[in-house]
């Protein structure tokens, strides 16, 4: 994944913003709506393509487009700055894959010691019984 081809592929849209602002919040479009066509991508290897697909399948619309907005803040650079580094941090998560888990088996000291601490609870308890007499 190389961030400089992907962020140069990104579609930035400026809206005007809802919440405080007073007049400013009329005036200027300080919202920044940022969206990316996954099928589309240049940058992106086929197989990470799928990867994200099915990773990101929650966030991407029905034609594979990831859409994310900001208006956090009163300055639309600053939004567009703010969503493209969310944008980054999605794609990275996106992209990792865990590590598939090597069953172990459990050590012979471990099931020695299980069987020895079996074998003296079982004496202690027999100890406790009364004596059979007969």
């Amino acid at each position: 994944m190389e961030a400089e081809k992907i962020i140069s592929e990104l579609g930035f849209k400026a809206v005007r913003s809802s919440g405080s602002g007073g007049q400013n919040v009329n005036k200027v479009s300080s919202k920044v709506i940022l969206s990316f066509d996954l099928n589309a991508s240049q940058a992106l290897a086929d197989e990470e393509k799928l990867i994200l697909q099915h990773n990101l399948a929650s966030r991407l619309t029905s034609e594979n487009i990831l859409i994310l907005s900001c208006d956090e803040d009163r300055s639309q650079l600053k939004n567009k700055e703010i969503v493209t580094k969310r944008f980054l941090e999605i794609i990275k998560k996106g992209l990792y894959v865990p590590k598939i888990r090597k069953a172990t088996k459990v050590p012979k000291a471990a099931v020695k010691k299980r069987i020895k601490d079996k074998k003296n609870l079982s004496a202690i308890k027999q100890s406790r019984k009364k004596p059979d007499v007969e």
